[in-house]
């Protein structure tokens, strides 16, 4: 390569659970650069979990369900010869997580309860169960890479 590969960014971690992972999905769910509306989503969708699951510490519940809809492999297209494969390829740990994070905020985006919060509470909650869309998408990408594992020869 010519170019250097880019420094990683230092994440601090945030305040009230003083976690990386949690900064790095408010970053991920913030809009036009307002990180503080974004750190008070997450918060009261931590504390309507810490509601819903009494016995189960929602810092936990949330890192479980991310661990949940997180896939471990994907397809790349590749053209060989003429015809493109979908060719199943395992994912570096760092894009698992964005994956997994993007996945879990999207869904919660498109489900229909009033606040962003409840909607997130309830997707991280569906997703600590195995179900709920984040959770299904995780299921198809592993799916289809199951169905094009014979083009896994085709690796880049």
């Amino acid at each position: 390569m010519r170019k250097q590969k880019p420094k990683k960014r230092i994440i601090l971690p945030d305040p009230k659970f003083n976690d990386v992972l949690v900064t790095k999905f408010v970053n991920n769910m913030m809009y036009e650069g307002k990180k503080n509306i974004s750190y008070n989503i997450f918060y009261d969708a931590m504390e309507i979990v810490q509601q819903k699951l009494k016995e189960e510490n929602a810092l936990e519940v949330f890192k479980k369900g991310l661990s949940n809809v997180t896939p471990s492999v994907e397809v790349k297209s590749r053209r060989i010869g003429g015809a493109t494969f979908q060719i199943p390829t395992e994912i570096y740990p760092a894009r698992k997580q964005s994956i997994g994070i993007k996945a879990l905020i999207a869904a919660s985006r498109n489900r229909h309860e009033k606040s962003m919060a409840q909607k997130l509470a309830g997707e991280i909650i569906a997703a600590f169960k195995e179900e709920g869309t984040a959770y299904k998408k995780k299921e198809d990408t592993h799916r289809m890479a199951d169905a094009n594992k014979a083009f896994s020869h085709f690796r880049f």
